[in-house]
């Protein structure tokens, strides 16, 4: 295995290429996997601290409490995970040993744009403090949280049009900031193109 070069979470704090997500007004924080409330069950975050964006994906972010503020003002983001170093990717990797649900992790040797604080799980809160029904929780590793396949849920009857509604919101609010989602999980957003990530940023061990 190839040593992966990067900055460690521990010098985070003192990197001009990050900022803390307590730096950016407007949004809500919930870091799943700094809970038991995610699919392994426990907390994999503490004793680090987590709550952190690079400096680009942050901006994006901001432009995202924007547009709500414009759109739906009495809604707010929740952001339900930042950065994911490295060593939390490689502890969801090899809690998925052995079984297909890996396809919803990028294997940590090609590293996740997470773990270059590009990218972000968010969700969207209502006027009395409530996520919003996506049809799904997050982390919800089935065909029900594809953004790909709605039409064929919808079909089926497994979401329904509020649902599709819900997730559309999210959708409009995250690619006006220039994010991109993916087919496999409407909770997850890229800032820039993965490929341009891996190549040009710091991964964070």
């Amino acid at each position: 295995m190839s040593v992966i070069q990067g900055i460690a979470s521990e010098d985070i704090e003192s990197s001009p290429d990050f900022r803390h997500l307590s730096t950016i007004e407007g949004i809500a924080v919930d870091l799943r996997y700094g809970t038991p409330d995610n699919f392994v069950g426990r907390d994999l975050y503490s004793p680090f601290d987590c709550a952190w964006l690079h400096r680009d994906a942050a901006a994006a972010l901001e432009k995202v409490v924007e547009w709500l503020a414009e759109k739906r003002p009495r809604h707010k983001a929740l952001i339900l995970d930042a950065l994911r170093p490295q060593r939390v990717q490689q502890q969801l990797w090899d809690a998925l040993d052995g079984t297909d649900l890996r396809m919803y992790l990028a294997n940590p040797e090609r590293g996740s744009i997470h773990s270059f604080g590009m990218a972000l799980d968010i969700t969207i809160l209502d006027a009395e403090g409530r996520e919003l029904d996506m049809g799904t929780g997050f982390d919800d590793l089935s065909e029900k949280s594809h953004p790909a396949l709605e039409s064929k849920l919808l079909e089926r009857g497994e979401i329904t049009h509020q649902h599709i509604a819900n997730r559309q919101l999210l959708r409009d609010a995250m690619t006006h900031a220039g994010f991109v989602g993916i087919n496999s999980e409407w909770w997850h957003f890229d800032c820039g193109d993965r490929e341009a990530v891996r190549r040009t940023f710091k991964r964070v061990l």
